[in-house]
């Protein structure tokens, strides 16, 4: 995204021009940036081929998922909804993990019957329930057991999975536990160990020190693990101050890991492949004067776009045409729906805005679309890819006769 004559363009394509023909908001998804997210990602651990599995829950357009399946990765996947995207897209059951707390037996049953790579659990229950379906069904199912390594990933506490306090995963004595119990079935067949500790991390220390209780944990465990699935987390620079994660050395450190063990690697990347290839363009409908801040109301609100709201997230707010002027008020970039967190950015010495100007929100493709509702009885927007000279509307616009 850059502009040019002043103008924002998106991979050369008019911002301005998009809301004239589309309408506003709208997702907007750059395919160049998808294409580098993903080449970048290959190029920085291609020592030893990882299976790349997409977390559907980060995007669940499946035109996009189509697209990114075209790139050889597979996909991770938390419900039995995401699990059938992910076929829709064309994925191969065989490069699919599904992860999770909470899977019920219709879901188990789906993914049993779909012949995924592995089913990734959590706890002595689930472990039984699978068990019981796959004797039903006369069928060996390939599971992992779902490590909780204790380890701090130093972020947001609403996206840390790693600790012990967290929901996900099992303790150490649970995890032999399991490991033995798995040994004896004549059902389950234990392929896996998984981790993850948590979402947007920008530093590698945390990884090296997950690798280092992993590695301790399969010694204990005297268990041939024939995948390690590592998670993903891999965060993106949001603002000019995030430092961005050193793949190098988290490579270098998987490296060093895998010299004791012969196990094939899963990844489970969201944020890393999609975040920064979506922008959400929005219309200033009225500019609501105030003493010490001006609230600047856009057609976008926390239903389309609910990070801020729910994280407190902060995305790079641009304007769509650039002008000399500057406000000198504190401008709050807000949306119409009836809640004070309604609220995306406050930001000063903002360009000077007038109602009806165009504005994009930067870095939404992860959490973006995927986390909107219906709040305020709102239709869902629509997105588009750009791909090349071509705008390919990937979802349309909801409507309100069809929603109500």
């Amino acid at each position: 995204m850059k502009y040019i004559n002043k103008s924002l363009s998106i991979d050369k394509i008019k911002v301005q021009d998009i809301a004239k023909k589309f309408g506003t908001p709208i997702y907007c998804y750059s395919y160049k940036q998808l294409k580098e997210n993903i080449s970048n990602f290959k190029k920085n651990f291609k020592s030893f081929s990882p299976l790349i599995c997409f977390a559907i829950k980060s995007n669940t357009n499946v035109n996009l998922i189509r697209e990114i399946r075209k790139f050889g990765l597979g996909a991770d996947v938390v419900s039995m909804g995401e699990l059938m995207i992910a076929l829709k897209a064309g994925i191969d059951p065989k490069k699919i993990v599904f992860s999770g707390v909470g899977k019920t037996s219709r879901e188990i049953s789906y993914a049993v019957d779909k012949k995924i790579l592995l089913i990734n659990a959590e706890s002595k229950s689930e472990i039984n329930e699978i068990e019981r379906i796959a004797k039903s069904k006369k069928k060996v199912v390939n599971i992992g057991i779902r490590l909780n390594p204790n380890t701090d990933a130093k972020t947001l506490n609403q996206i840390s999975t790693g600790k012990k306090e967290n929901k996900f995963g099992v303790d150490e004595k649970t995890f032999f536990d399991l490991v033995n119990y798995c040994k004896l079935s004549k059902n389950i067949d234990l392929k896996c160990l998984s981790v993850h500790i948590g979402s947007q991390i920008l530093n590698h220390k945390p990884y090296e020190k997950m690798l280092r209780v992993v590695d301790k944990i399969i010694k204990k465990s005297n268990h041939r693990f024939k995948f390690i699935d590592l998670g993903g987390g891999m965060g993106i620079s949001y603002e000019k101050n995030n430092k961005k994660l050193n793949y190098q050395k988290y490579n270098i450190a998987i490296k060093k890991f895998l010299k004791n063990y012969d196990s094939k690697i899963i990844f489970e990347p969201g944020r890393s492949i999609v975040g920064n290839i979506g922008s959400l363009v929005s219309k200033v409908i009225y500019i609501k004067k105030n003493d010490k801040k001006d609230f600047i109301i856009l057609d976008a609100a926390m239903n389309d776009l609910m990070r801020p709201a729910l994280y407190g997230a902060n995305h790079k707010t641009l304007p769509v045409i650039k002008t000399n002027q500057t406000s000198k008020k504190v401008y709050e970039f807000v949306g119409p729906i009836c809640e004070s967190t309604d609220k995306f950015t406050t930001l000063k010495k903002f360009q000077k805005l007038k109602e009806k100007d165009l504005v994009v929100m930067c870095d939404v493709g992860a959490y973006g679309m995927s986390l909107s509702s219906n709040y305020n009885v709102r239709p869902k927007l629509a997105e588009i890819l750009i791909k090349g000279s071509k705008i390919n509307v990937i979802k349309k616009r909801q409507k309100l006769e069809d929603l109500i």
